[in-house]
């Protein structure tokens, strides 16, 4: 019998004992392996080396992108391609590379197509960097009916809806802008169990509040009088490349915004705001989690595009010391003050089939681990003082 991590809990235990068909969870890397070498996921060219994360995969571009004159979900007797007959304005060669327009609506077909087992289901998120730079991603599948979801036993081909809303970006086929988390049955944690589990890992470095996930709330104080709090893009910029890290200088996108006297900050409606969470929080291996937003009843606000965490972030095994939720926020309508501690948001976590192998922030390029305050990969980056 294997012996199991230190860091590893009932969930992994369990998984020795039981077969993975009867384990409610989300799939860990290996097991999505799995789903390639059985053909339940198919691709058209070979895995990036990195492309499957410990909880998740991320989708590639295919080559051709169509600009759409609207959104829209085929619904259960359509396919997306009966719909781009006659929503579909032009199509752009992707093989080379090529330029999205803020304010478009495109439609891709990724590379990677499904046939999935009838246990097995998934959802999509945009990836952190691309929720980061403002660009509104979600998947759809033939017959689909909801947005980023896809049905358990699903056969077909996936198609990424991109949205830049904010900067133009250069994308080219290979692109990786959305990730899919499949899962068995609803694994998701109540808050009795989120309890239980914070005894055993703390999940946050302050006194939990848990109410259907773990509540976060916003930090507009930061370390004092003229620290940075966060950041407000700029309007009409150059083109930001998806694909290349370190390229540019946040000055060229981003105003700073310092903490000044009265912790509130006024969000200015259909602008685009990077601000942070109070807490750090950190996602136990055994476990992925998702940030979700609050009722919208508290405030006409959007938080948080890119919402997948996989098991490890902010663990300090793998290398965090606790990681602050950074939150991606537009206010719609009309302008909207948010207060220091408000609540904004919070963290819905459910139990993993198995440990990874590997956590998040283990040797596989992890850009965000025991983050604070931080802008996308693209950006070159500077003191926060």
């Amino acid at each position: 019998r294997p012996r199991l991590p230190a860091s590893a809990s009932y969930v992994a235990f369990r998984t020795l004992c039981t077969p993975m068909t009867e384990i409610a969870g989300i799939l860990p890397a290996h097991r999505i392996r799995e789903l390639f070498d059985t053909g339940a996921i198919a691709s058209t060219r070979p895995l990036d080396a990195d492309q499957i994360q410990p909880a998740s995969l991320d989708l590639r571009l295919g080559p051709v992108a169509y600009r759409l004159r609207a959104s829209f979900l085929p619904g259960g007797g359509s396919t997306v391609e009966d719909k781009l007959d006659y929503l579909a304005l032009h199509e752009l060669d992707l093989s080379a590379g090529a330029v999205l327009e803020t304010g478009g609506v495109y439609l891709v077909p990724v590379l990677e197509s499904l046939a999935l087992p009838d246990a097995v289901s998934a959802s999509a998120n945009p990836k952190s960097s691309t929720g980061r730079i403002d660009v509104f991603t979600r998947l759809i599948t033939d017959h689909g009916v909801a947005f980023d979801q896809i049905a358990a036993g699903y056969h077909g081909r996936l198609w990424v809806e991109i949205s830049p809303r904010t900067f133009p970006i250069k994308v080219r086929s290979g692109s990786r802008l959305s990730q899919v988390r499949f899962r068995r049955g609803d694994a998701r944690l109540d808050d009795a169990a989120l309890a239980s589990l914070h005894a055993r890992f703390p999940l946050v470095d302050r006194e939990p509040r848990f109410e259907h996930g773990l509540t976060l709330s916003i930090d507009l104080a930061g370390a004092g009088e003229g620290a940075l709090i966060g950041y407000r893009a700029r309007r009409h910029t150059s083109v930001l490349d998806v694909d290349v890290k370190a390229a540019q200088e946040i000055d060229d996108f981003w105003e700073p915004i310092k903490a000044r006297g009265r912790t509130s900050l006024i969000l200015d409606p259909d602008e685009f705001y990077i601000l942070v969470s109070r807490e750090a929080v950190q996602v136990p291996p055994e476990t992925a989690a998702e940030m979700v937003a609050i009722d919208p009843l508290v405030g006409e606000f959007r938080v948080h595009y890119a919402g997948f965490c996989d098991p490890g972030v902010g663990h300090a095994p793998a290398g965090g010391k606790g990681a602050r939720a950074v939150l991606e926020v537009r206010s719609h309508d009309v302008p909207f003050i948010l207060d220091h501690g408000q609540t904004i948001g919070r963290l819905v976590y459910e139990r993993m089939v198995e440990v990874p192998a590997t956590l998040y922030g283990q040797g596989m390029g992890s850009n965000y681990q025991a983050q604070g305050l931080k802008l996308s990969k693209h950006f070159r980056p500077q003191s926060a003082s």
